[in-house]
C-alpha cells in the first residue's frame, strides 16, 4: 500500500494482482491498474498480470510521478507511469523481492527477502548499490532509508525483529525481545512486516503476529503501541502508509475483513 497526491494505491492478495487506486478525500475506488509480466524481462504495455505471478510491495514516487510493484515469482520490479502515459518498464533484481520504498533522493529501494540483501535502484533500474545483510537479518521483508543514511529492516520470520543496518550491511541496533517503556510493556515482535518513518526518523511497524502497531525511535530504544479506536481490534497489519501531510496513517489488514483501515490526525 502507498500513496501520492490524492490517490492510494492497494495492492491485495488473490485479487489477479490488480492494484486498486482510490481517491484520499473520499476514499472511493476509481480504478485498477494491472500490469501484464512478460517473461522476458523487457519493457511492455499495461495489461492483466499473470495469474501465476505474485506481487508483494508498492512504493511511488512523486517526482517520478510513478508506482512500483516488486514480483516475486519473476523477481523484477515494474515501474508503472502514471502521469497519463501507459508505459511500464521492467529490470530484474534479487531473489524474491518484497517490501519496497522510496528513498529521498528519489531511488527505489528493494528487500530481497531470498538474496537476505537490499539493492537499491535508480528510477530507470539503475544498480546504485547492494547491501548483503549481515548476522542478526535474515529474509527482509521491508526496508526504509533514515535521514542517517542507515535503513530499518523488518523481518516477519525468526527471531522476528525490527533491525537499524548500515550500508555495510551490519546491524546498528535491533528491537525484538519484551522491553518497558514509560507508557507500555511492549511484548515481543512476531512477524513485523511493513514499515512507515515519519520526516523525524521514528518508526512505525505493522506488528503482524501481535495485531498491532508499534512506534519506535530510529535507535529503537524508545518503543510504544499505538493507540489507534477500532472497534474489533486491527486483525493481522501487514502494509502500513504514513500521509504526513493529511496526518493520516493506512493500515492494511491481511486477517480478518482484509480492511484497509484509516487514522485521521495520527500523532507521532
Amino acid at each position: 500500500m502507498t500513496s501520492l497526491g490524492n490517490e492510494v494505491f492497494v495492492l491485495r492478495e488473490f485479487s489477479k494482482q490488480q492494484v486498486e487506486v482510490y481517491d484520499a478525500v473520499s476514499c472511493v475506488l476509481q480504478r485498477h491498474i494491472t500490469v501484464d509480466v512478460m517473461h522476458d524481462m523487457h519493457s511492455f504495455a499495461v495489461d492483466v498480470l499473470s495469474d501465476y505471478s505474485i506481487t508483494y510491495g508498492l512504493a511511488a514516487c512523486a517526482q517520478c510521478k510513478c508506482l512500483y510493484v516488486s514480483d516475486w515469482d519473476n523477481h523484477s520490479i515494474h515501474r508503472a507511469e502514471l502521469s497519463g502515459s501507459s508505459a511500464v518498464t521492467t529490470w530484474s533484481v534479487a531473489n524474491l523481492p518484497a517490501g519496497l520504498s522510496v528513498n529521498r533522493t528519489r531511488n527505489v529501494v528493494v528487500a530481497c527477502s531470498g538474496g537476505n540483501k537490499l539493492q537499491e535502484y535508480t528510477s530507470d533500474g539503475s544498480l546504485v548499490r547492494e547491501i548483503c545483510l549481515q548476522a542478526g537479518v535474515t529474509s527482509p521483508c521491508h526496508a526504509v532509508q533514515l535521514s542517517s543514511g542507515d535503513y530499518v529492516v523488518s523481518q516477519d520470520t525468526s527471531p522476528d525483529v525490527v533491525s537499524v543496518v548500515g550500508v555495510d550491511g551490519q546491524v546498528r541496533h535491533s528491537y525484538g525481545q519484551y522491553r518497558q517503556s514509560r507508557e507500555f510493556d511492549v511484548l515481543q515482535m512476531k512477524n513485523p512486516r511493513g514499515l512507515a518513518v515519519t520526516k523525524n526518523d521514528d518508526i512505525l511497524v505493522a506488528d503482524f503476529g501481535n495485531n498491532r502497531i508499534v512506534s519506535m525511535n530510529s535507535s529503537l530504544s524508545s518503543v510504544q503501541e499505538l493507540a489507534l479506536p477500532v472497534d474489533d481490534g486491527i486483525q493481522q497489519p501487514s502494509g502500513l502508509c504514513l500521509d504526513q501531510s493529511r496526518g493520516r496513517l493506512y493500515v492494511g489488514e491481511y486477517g480478518g475483513s482484509r480492511r484497509v483501515l484509516v487514522f485521521e490526525n495520527v500523532k507521532l
